[in-house]
């Protein structure tokens, strides 16, 4: 099952999605917004119980990034490219990077807060003051207050490399600002996403109506899980209104590769869809 936050107008709604249609949910309850759907014990059998009769086509609404109220987290240096892209960054910096990937502790910080997130079709922005920007494409988590994993959608964890390179002590700089990070386009529910082992994420990124950039890589190569991650972040935490954990990267584009605005970003993981977001910048 997979869910959707879209508008219509002025009116905020959320549904299934199915295929090229959206059945419409009857938020009019105790069941009021999304977060609520996924706080539930069973999320799917609570949407199916507010299924309408109707359906609308996907195109004639407005997706919106599938969030309410959480926050959204990100984990680091989690696939072995990822290491070694952060090492590339900084030489000061390297035995640094190079020690979390070994660690049992992983790297986690704070990404976003709802209003600095982009969903479908919204743009991205990369700093005024950076000169080397990356998308970093992201299978991320969707956990709710009691820290279950119910459900998976796309980030895309916008990062300005220089920054952090030039110091790691630059990271929530390089990582944190207006408009960067891209979550959708929809929710799919655990139980119905395919084998770990079968998941790829892929990256595409088009300027001027041709392709600059194409990579992937597979769930199975991180070196941590998603249970693993899961834990830590919830050590002496909480998380009312739940948590969207992006789980770090294993596509990174060569170092000579930098974003520029009027970029298109496409990212395409397996069991969920495809997140597609313009750059921007000033």
């Amino acid at each position: 099952m997979q869910l959707v936050k879209y508008q219509v107008g002025e009116t905020i709604a959320v549904g299934i999605w199915q295929q090229d249609q959206i059945v419409p949910l009857d938020m009019s309850g105790e069941i009021s917004n999304l977060s609520d759907i996924l706080e539930s014990k069973d999320p799917a059998a609570t949407a199916e119980s507010l299924k309408t009769d109707s359906s609308i086509a996907v195109e004639t609404v407005t997706l919106l990034a599938p969030i309410d109220q959480q926050e959204v987290w990100a984990a680091g240096v989690t696939y072995k490219r990822s290491q070694t892209a952060r090492m590339e960054e900084s030489e000061t910096s390297a035995s640094c990077y190079d020690r979390v990937y070994e660690s049992p502790r992983p790297e986690l910080f704070l990404k976003a807060t709802p209003h600095r997130v982009s969903g479908p079709g919204q743009p991205l922005r990369i700093r005024q003051d950076a000169t080397w920007n990356v998308p970093e494409p992201e299978i991320t988590c969707v956990v709710n207050s009691r820290l279950e994993l119910v459900g998976f959608t796309v980030g895309n964890d916008m990062s300005s490399r220089d920054i952090e390179g030039e110091n790691p002590l630059y990271l929530p700089q390089a990582k944190v600002y207006r408009q960067c990070a891209g979550l959708g386009p929809c929710i799919t529910l655990a139980a119905d996403m395919p084998a770990r082992e079968e998941t790829t994420i892929g990256l595409e990124i088009e300027r001027g109506g041709e392709t600059v950039f194409q990579g992937e890589t597979n769930v199975d190569q991180m070196a941590r899980t998603f249970e693993g991650l899961i834990e830590y972040l919830g050590r002496d935490q909480e998380f009312p209104h739940g948590v969207f954990l992006m789980t770090g990267t294993g596509v990174v584009p060569e170092s000579d590769f930098t974003l520029q605005a009027g970029d298109v970003v496409h990212i395409t993981i397996d069991g969920i869809g495809t997140l597609t977001n313009p750059i921007v910048q000033g």
